[in-house]
C-alpha cells in the first residue's frame, strides 16, 4: 500500500512539473540575456541592457537574466521567477550565482509585478530582504512613472555593485535608509529658495538666496538621482562583451522578493 501511494505522489509531482515547465516560456533565439516577450523597452534599450549585463557576465561570471512577460500563468510572480531561472539554468553550475529580474507589466485591469529571484550561491550577498529593497527603492518610483528601462538599469547598478562586494548588504540598507532624509533636504532648500522668489518679485526685501550681483536671480539645475551609465552606447551586441553562449545551469530555490504598481 504504502509503495503504491509512493509511486502515485512521484507520478503526481512529475506530471506537475511538466506541466510547470510548460508555462515557462523558453529563451529567445539567438541566446541573450534579456529577453523582452512583451516589447516592454525599445530596440535601443534592449542592446544598452543587454551589452551592460554581457559585460558583467563576462567579467565576474555571475548571470542576471532580465526577463518580461505578458502573463503569470496563475502563478505567484517568486514561484514563476524561481522555475524559469531553474529551468533556464541562469548562473553557472556549481557557483549557482544566476538572478533573475522578472517583469510582467500592466495589462488591462492587472497591476504590474516585478519580482527578484537570487540564485542559491548569491543568496548571502542579496538576501530576500535587501531585494525587496531594490525593488521598493530603485524600481517601483520609475515604474510608477512609466520609466521602465530607469528603474531597471538603477536595479541593476545596485545587484551589480553587491554581487562585486562594491559594498555590502548592510551597507546598502543603511544607504537607502539615509535616502529618504536627503531628499527632503533637497526639497526643502528648493522650496525655500523658490518661496524667497516669490517674496522678492512681490517686493518683499531682505536677502535672498542665490540673488546675483546684477539684481536677478537665478536656480541651479539640479537633475535626478537617475541609475549609473552603462559600458558603451546604443548599437549592435558586438561591442564589448561578445557573444552571449547561453546560461550555465544555476540553481534557485524558493522564497525571493517581489512588488507591485
Amino acid at each position: 500500500m504504502i509503495k503504491r501511494l509512493f509511486i502515485l505522489l512521484t507520478l503526481i509531482a512529475g506530471i506537475s512539473y511538466i506541466t510547470g515547465a510548460q508555462n515557462i516560456p523558453d529563451p529567445m533565439k539567438p541566446r541573450r540575456i534579456v529577453n523582452d516577450f512583451t516589447g516592454l523597452f525599445s530596440k535601443q534599450e534592449q542592446n544598452t541592457l543587454e551589452r551592460k549585463l554581457r559585460n558583467f557576465n563576462d567579467s565576474t561570471s555571475t548571470q542576471i537574466a532580465v526577463v518580461t512577460v505578458p502573463t503569470l500563468n496563475g502563478y505567484d510572480i517568486n514561484d514563476y521567477a524561481a522555475r524559469l531561472g531553474e529551468q533556464w539554468g541562469v548562473g553557472q553550475k556549481g557557483k549557482d550565482n544566476g538572478i533573475v529580474l522578472l517583469i510582467k507589466p500592466k495589462s488591462g485591469r492587472e497591476r504590474g509585478e516585478v519580482a527578484i529571484s537570487v540564485g542559491y550561491g548569491l543568496e548571502g550577498v542579496i538576501p530576500d530582504v535587501i531585494a525587496s529593497r531594490i525593488i521598493r527603492n530603485e524600481i517601483i518610483p520609475s515604474f510608477q512613472q512609466g520609466e521602465y528601462y530607469r528603474g531597471v538599469n538603477k536595479a541593476l547598478d545596485v545587484i551589480m555593485d553587491l554581487s562585486k562586494g562594491e559594498y555590502t548588504a548592510n551597507e546598502y540598507r543603511k544607504k537607502s535608509e539615509s535616502g529618504g532624509w536627503i531628499d527632503f533636504v533637497i526639497g526643502f532648500i528648493i522650496l525655500a529658495v523658490l518661496l524667497s522668489f516669490i517674496f522678492r518679485r512681490r517686493g518683499g526685501g531682505g536677502y535672498s538666496p542665490g540673488r546675483s550681483s546684477g539684481g536677478g536671480f537665478f536656480i541651479f539645475p539640479m537633475g535626478g538621482f537617475g541609475g549609473g551609465s552603462s559600458s558603451g552606447g546604443f548599437g549592435g551586441f558586438s561591442s564589448g562583451g561578445g557573444s552571449f553562449g547561453g546560461f550555465g545551469g544555476g540553481s534557485f530555490g524558493g522564497g525571493g522578493s517581489s512588488g507591485s504598481w
